[in-house]
């Protein structure tokens, strides 16, 4: 099998559904000595190698829990981005839809982690289906001896009611703080309305880039451009500067998979150049996954991008051959597995100015 058909295994193995476990109370804490742990422990991280996640719920646990930190570490109106492909350049599908169930599972996580209120209230959902699941057993024991009475039927129906709805209640609206998606398309946008509603927290809601904005922003505290394109690139400049100056709780907005830099449409020449300065340059990658044809490259905030080699013989199936303190570009991925497998001579000085100059190139097209 393919390092990409391996890696896709671990990211799609394990149970569905979120772990609540993942972030604690003191997530958010301002005691001293929990910010000075805090600070003494992103320091360590620095430099460190990034792991492979296992499974692709871990994956949306760890880039929320980077996100979240990175959040607490930075203040207000926070920036960052977070890439995730496991295509490894098959392009079947879009990358919107082969992100679909990532960014699920990301916004749950980082709802629960951010959002006051959201993580009790998941609690109380599961406990719910426990319930009910339990009281349906009793009832499947009853029937099997004889019939149910009317009262046993109705209750039988409401709580599988309960338990496909995930221990929600359709009939509440949740009236607290707001995680934003905007889609690139409000076609998107529509149908996750329809389809993510039983997914996500009842604390998400959906807009698309471009056509009237009548949105209530005001009670925005987590933004999320998932997936933005060159073609909505001013829009998504308006609605960023428009929501800082809104929502005067926003903590942070994440550009999940952006692709804003694009030579049939901002060009690579002032007009991109400008677009990296307002917007892109700055955006620190709080967690970063993409697969490749013989390994995977990955980083989660503040530990090192670390680019692993598939490997039969290496616990997990992979080993680690690099790990940079910056995004490597795609010629420098490929010298460095060329190099570690003596395909290559290593270079006396880095990687030169020709690496340089793809280096360049590739960021250009890669945004």
């Amino acid at each position: 099998p393919t390092s990409k058909m391996k890696l896709l295994s671990l990211l799609f193995v394990g149970q569905l559904g979120m772990t609540l476990s993942f972030v604690g109370p003191t997530l958010c804490s301002t005691r001293p000595r929990t910010a000075s742990l805090f600070m003494s422990s992103m320091e360590a991280a620095v430099g460190q190698p990034t792991e492979l996640p296992d499974s692709l719920e871990d994956a949306a646990e760890i880039a929320a829990l980077s996100t979240a930190k990175f959040a607490e570490a930075s203040g207000p109106l926070a920036r960052c981005r977070v890439d995730f492909d496991t295509s490894a350049g098959d392009e079947t599908f879009t990358l919107l839809k082969s992100s679909t169930e990532f960014m699920q599972n990301y916004v749950s996580a980082l709802s629960n982690a951010m959002i006051p209120g959201i993580m009790e209230q998941r609690q109380a959902e599961i406990m719910a289906v426990s319930q009910a699941t339990t009281e349906l057993k009793a009832l499947a024991d009853i029937e099997e001896d004889s019939e149910l009475s009317k009262e046993d039927e109705e209750k039988k129906q409401h709580l599988e009611e309960i338990v496909a709805n995930g221990g929600k209640d359709p009939t509440k609206q949740w009236e607290g703080p707001v995680a934003r998606i905007y889609f690139p398309d409000e076609g998107s946008a529509a149908l996750a309305r329809r389809d993510w509603t039983a997914i996500v927290p009842p604390c998400v809601q959906y807009s698309s880039c471009g056509g009237v904005q009548t949105q209530d922003m005001t009670k925005d505290e987590l933004i999320f451009f998932f997936c933005p394109k060159a073609s909505e690139s001013d829009y998504v400049e308006e609605l960023l500067q428009k929501s800082e100056e809104t929502a005067s709780n926003l903590k942070i907005t994440v550009f999940v998979n952006p692709n804003l830099v694009d030579m049939g449409v901002t060009g690579f020449g002032m007009a991109g150049r400008l677009l990296r300065e307002r917007l892109i340059d700055n955006l620190v990658n709080t967690y970063y996954l993409r697969t490749l044809q013989w390994g995977a490259l990955t980083r989660r905030w503040p530990q090192s991008f670390s680019v692993w080699q598939e490997d039969a013989d290496a616990n997990g199936g992979y080993r680690l051959i690099a790990s940079l303190d910056r995004l490597p570009s795609n010629p420098e991925v490929e010298d460095i597995y060329d190099i570690e497998n003596g395909n290559k001579d290593a270079p006396s000085q880095g990687f030169g100015i020709l690496d340089a100059i793809a280096d360049f190139a590739n960021g250009m097209m890669k945004l």
